[in-house]
């Protein structure tokens, strides 16, 4: 095995267990203790709305205060457990969740930027409609895929990424790096390894790095920005690029036809060889471990 096959595998194994890497970003699934370890203030429940959707908390793993209120807030909007047009009242959440002015402040600021709620003077921070929110954001993208709309974002990606990656291939084709190329074979025989031992999670994070390696080595600068969706896409899905439960051989093929074609500099067969990749299995977002 590679050296860096074995690095990806050590690391990978490390996140499972709850190390993470510096600079990496956590994702938390709804926790059952809200951010300051106690019953809230009343007026947060005494709201069915709030009440409910404020014992879905999020983790703490790497994540101040900060984080988790962004999380908390976001997931409690986008699954409609605060409607459209909703007052968020900064002082009541600092009691019900027990953080700060400060931490509240800095937070919706996060969700206004994310466009999920707004602040005007004289009418407060409000939640915004569906409509105004940054649909592209990863962490919306997350929120959606393991909330209501579900089944609403995983439609929306498959399309997106049928729109986004096989035009990405073909475009690759042209570019022919050899350190690019180095790498994205390095991606392929990670998953080999990973899928031999049943590393599932190595297999997935490989997956993900050829996918949005693919995107940026494409000359397109704005097909480079949307790598960014790509990536959450993954992520979301449960399991590698294709959405499956489990990596498989088909998968694997795929992506060293897509390999080769970039080798060979041949557009049309990256491009077919990516279509027939997101044809092996839709990206089906899966429950989150808890």
């Amino acid at each position: 095995m590679s050296t860096l096959a074995h690095t990806m595998m050590t690391t990978a194994r490390s996140a499972e267990s709850g190390l993470a890497n510096p600079g990496e970003i956590d994702r938390y699934p709804y926790a059952d203790t809200p951010v300051g370890g106690r019953a809230g203030a009343p007026v947060w429940d005494t709201d069915p709305e709030l009440g409910r959707a404020s014992r879905r908390a999020a983790g703490s793993r790497g994540r101040g205060l900060h984080g988790q209120l962004v999380q908390q807030l976001g997931q409690m909007i986008v699954s409609g457990d605060l409607g459209a047009d909703r007052p968020l009242v900064p002082e009541e959440i600092g009691q019900r969740f027990e953080v700060s002015r400060t931490v509240v402040r800095e937070s919706l600021r996060v969700l206004e930027a994310k466009g999920l709620v707004s602040a005007r003077p004289n009418v407060g921070t409000r939640v915004r409609p569906v409509s105004d929110w940054n649909l592209l954001d990863p962490d919306i993208i997350e929120w959606r895929a393991f909330g209501p709309q579900r089944d609403d974002q995983r439609r929306e990606l498959c399309e997106l990424r049928w729109t986004i990656e096989p035009l990405a291939a073909r475009l690759a084709a042209g570019h022919g790096r050899e350190d690019v190329q180095q790498r994205l074979s390095d991606m392929v025989e990670i998953m080999g390894h990973a899928m031999g031992q049943g590393d599932a999670l190595t297999f997935a994070r490989a997956d993900s790095e050829f996918h949005s390696l693919l995107i940026q080595v494409a000359g397109n600068r704005m097909l480079e920005h949307l790598s960014g969706i790509v990536s959450a896409a993954l992520q979301v899905s449960g399991g590698p690029a294709t959405g499956c439960e489990r990596p498989n051989e088909t998968s694997l093929a795929h992506h060293g036809q897509i390999v080769d074609a970039l080798a060979g500099g041949d557009g049309e067969a990256a491009e077919a060889a990516m279509s027939q990749l997101l044809m092996v299995h839709p990206v089906v977002p899966a429950p989150r471990e808890h």
